[in-house]
């Protein structure tokens, strides 16, 4: 009988001294392919493997495309990589982002939940915003175990939290007693995935993190077409639900939770606004060169036409730098004394 030995681990920020003190309790012989996403940087060299090797007994390497699947080992994604389960291989591939990141929490969980269904345990660690909750509700659909580490202890519980929120969690306890539960799951008989069948949203979804042409050029989306554009390319968000998780993903495949939908938004706004700021600035110094310029040639109408052009531009550069300090928690010093006096 099949029993738990496909245990997939997702954790952001404060995720390394997490992972360090999950491993360090694993035991030697432990019978389960361990797959772990951290959320990384793209650009940033990954050393977690090497960390993760030497804090436990269990080898940890990063995933390699097409690799066989063997037990007692601990696969990492590496940067800017998804990391997909596969009936005894690996798969990676640069993928479409979720929630914003690649590698992302979700992806793993959902293509470890239809390759081995019941056989999995899903396990949230510290980090924030909401990355693996649909995730994890995939393998609770397919039968599969949840564990979340209690958000109480969690250096960042925003993963944690939302996790519980929206999945019916099997354990939600302290980090140091999470190895121990997993140990012990390993040697638990599971039931037969025919009793957990998968749902088409679910396999579409996968073909999708997989590159799948037929899947990203299909006319036939998960869900159905929303008020809201993607954050990152500007497609049309198509919503789905799972239970009472309210999801999103564009035609090309970029997928979001609620507040990954949020923080993708706001980033996108700052980034205009940046922009917006720098053209404003660009154009108040055109228009003083010019007016400079009719300056010398006598022609008083066109230096006030230039002037009105450069104080226009500079009174809509305030307005754009005052709400960009006021997102980072700061109040330009002559504005406060202004919105004091008023």
């Amino acid at each position: 009988m099949p029993k738990h030995d496909i245990i997939v681990v997702g954790a952001s920020a404060g995720g390394v001294e997490a992972l360090k003190a999950l491993v360090q309790e694993f035991p030697a012989n432990l019978p389960a392919a361990v797959f772990v996403v951290l959320h990384i940087p793209a650009q940033s060299p990954s050393l977690l493997p090497e960390i993760l090797s030497r804090a436990g007994r269990l080898a940890a390497t990063h995933a390699a495309d097409g690799a066989p699947l063997r037990r007692g080992q601990i696969y990492v994604a590496p940067p800017d990589q998804h990391l997909l389960v596969e009936r005894e291989r690996l798969r990676v591939v640069r993928g479409p982002r979720e929630n914003r990141h690649r590698p992302a929490i979700d992806p793993l969980f959902r293509t470890a939940a239809l390759a081995y269904g019941p056989r999995v345990v899903g396990v949230i660690l510290t980090g924030a915003l909401d990355d693996g909750t649909a995730g994890l509700l995939a393998i609770k659909q397919r039968g599969g175990v949840a564990v979340v580490q209690d958000p109480k202890e969690a250096l960042y519980s925003g993963m944690p939290r939302s996790a519980l929120e929206h999945v019916a969690v099997d354990y939600c306890m302290p980090l140091a007693e999470i190895a121990p539960l997993l140990a012990r799951l390993t040697g638990e008989p599971t039931q037969e995935e025919e009793v957990y069948p998968v749902s088409g949203q679910m396999e579409q979804e996968v073909r999708l993190a997989e590159i799948d042409m037929a899947a990203l050029t299909s006319e036939n989306h998960p869900g159905t077409p929303s008020a809201f554009s993607c954050p990152e390319c500007g497609g049309v968000l198509w919503e789905l639900s799972d239970s009472d998780l309210l999801r999103f993903r564009c035609r090309v495949g970029h997928a979001y939770n609620p507040e990954s939908v949020l923080a993708g938004q706001s980033e996108r706004f700052e980034e205009a606004s940046w922009s917006a700021l720098k053209t404003l600035e660009e154009s108040a110094s055109m228009a003083k060169r010019l007016a400079a310029g009719e300056r010398e040639r006598g022609h008083a109408w066109m230096v006030k036409r230039f002037q009105e052009r450069e104080t226009e531009a500079r009174d809509r550069a305030d307005v754009i730098r005052s709400v960009l300090s006021r997102m980072n928690g700061t109040v330009p010093v002559e504005q406060e004394s202004r919105e004091s006096s008023q």
